[in-house]
């Protein structure tokens, strides 16, 4: 199975895409973010992102397409153009007949790291220890994805093959 995890944005959207082989360890194919310029339009940006998300769907072929879901920010702005973003996120994999799943950002924290609150560095860490990569994601975001892809495979019962991968030392 193969998943790619979105943490949605209109400045930075970060992703991650995951493999989880049978009987094998999950291995990180690819991750990064895409990028938005402040002075462009929203519509540009939200066409940006669409076009973005389905280069990676149709390069990559995901199985799942995994997003976060929106939260609620004090500034009802930020979580309606966020809310846009998520939309043509929804979109791209609609389009491409890729099965989505959501997940709240606190539960991503719970699932990856142990604990809802947990920071980005705690994050980025435990996404580092889970592949057995040599250093985190980076930027933040692009670790973000990743996380969201691996809560996916590790919520759809793919846990034995996370530990094997890497044994879990704290992180809570």
């Amino acid at each position: 199975m193969r998943v790619l995890g979105v943490d949605p944005g209109t400045a930075t959207l970060g992703y991650g895409v995951v493999d989880a082989p049978p009987r094998e360890p999950y291995r990180l194919v690819e991750c990064g973010i895409l990028r938005t310029r402040a002075d462009e339009s929203l519509p540009a940006r939200l066409r940006l992102i669409h076009d973005g998300i389905a280069e990676l769907i149709a390069r990559h072929r995901p199985d799942i397409v995994a997003v976060e879901t929106a939260f609620y920010a004090k500034n009802v702005h930020t979580t309606a153009v966020l809310s846009h973003a998520r939309g043509v996120i929804l979109l791209a994999a609609e389009t491409a007949q890729v099965t989505i799943a959501e997940y709240a950002p606190r539960l991503v924290k719970k699932t990856v790291v142990g604990t809802g609150s947990a920071l980005k560095p705690q994050v980025a860490y435990m996404v580092t220890q889970l592949l057995r990569l040599k250093s985190a994601p980076s930027p933040a975001d692009a670790a973000d994805g990743v996380a969201i892809a691996l809560t996916h495979l590790l919520l759809r019962g793919g846990a034995s093959r996370a530990t094997r991968a890497a044994p879990l030392r704290g992180g809570r």
